[in-house]
């Protein structure tokens, strides 16, 4: 049969358990909200890179598009 622990020490064991528990979760979670955030980002990012191509291209063309209508005096060279 085994003998009952000293007063305290089943309070102060599960104490030291579950701060060995988190640690170890996380350190997992951690670990694995890294991997799945890499893989969600690899997966999007050539929708994110064709998106601000898009954005960038009629940014521009806008800006050309204003110049050229607002008959500004031309641009010379240096």
């Amino acid at each position: 049969m085994p003998r009952p622990l000293p007063d305290g020490m089943e309070e102060y064991m599960v104490h030291r358990v579950m701060q060995r528990v988190d640690v170890v979760l996380d350190q997992r979670l951690r670990e694995a909200i890294a991997t799945v955030v890499q893989e969600q980002t690899r997966s999007v990012l050539p929708r994110l890179r064709e998106e601000i191509e898009s954005v960038v291209r009629h940014a521009v063309y806008e800006a050309v598009a204003d110049e050229l209508a607002s008959g500004g005096p031309p641009v010379t060279k240096g």
